[in-house]
């Protein structure tokens, strides 16, 4: 049986171009010991929601208000299968001049310079979407991302496609 978990991350950027990012305790069940951003699943009634359960995360893992934080907005959609598991993932970029006030038990939060960022042992899917922001930058639309194999080489890959209304274009 096919089963769906749905998360909500943030890629949260600082005034000095340097993305929060959080190596994964070892404890974790999901990436232990990666690097990683903001995030976490939705609950129930996120369902419909998930920009607001990415400032529960936020807020959880940090520390940082909804008020400290500009221009989140939803950039990426991203979907796998993940043995007979679906993974819906949300991911919005923003900003803050913030630090994180909080410690959390789920790993250690650092400011990572964007040049550095994919020099990080971290999950093949997370590398691809970081990989295609560096190059895409902001858009006006989200991008939906399907993960998959390559068809001429049979390598995993993500293809990604424009997030658009095809009535509003």
């Amino acid at each position: 049986m096919i089963t769906l978990r749905m998360m909500s991350t943030a890629l949260l950027w600082n005034e000095k171009d340097e993305l929060l990012m959080m190596k994964r305790a070892l404890t974790r069940t999901l990436s232990p010991g990666l690097w990683a951003a903001i995030g976490g699943h939705l609950e129930p009634h996120e369902i419909s929601l998930p920009r607001v359960a990415c400032l529960r995360e936020i807020r959880e893992e940090t520390g940082i208000e909804q008020n400290e934080i500009a221009d989140l907005r939803l950039q990426y959609v991203l979907l796998r299968l993940n043995g007979q598991e679906v993974r819906q993932q949300f991911f919005y970029i923003g900003t803050t001049t913030v630090d994180p006030r909080i410690e959390t038990s789920e790993g250690e939060l650092h400011w990572i310079p964007r040049a550095d960022v994919l020099n990080r042992p971290m999950p093949y899917i997370f590398r691809c979407l970081l990989q295609h922001y560096f190059t895409a930058g902001h858009t006006e639309h989200p991008w939906v991302g399907s993960a998959g194999l390559d068809q001429l080489t049979g390598d995993p890959t993500v293809h990604w496609n424009p997030l658009l209304d095809p009535l509003q274009i």
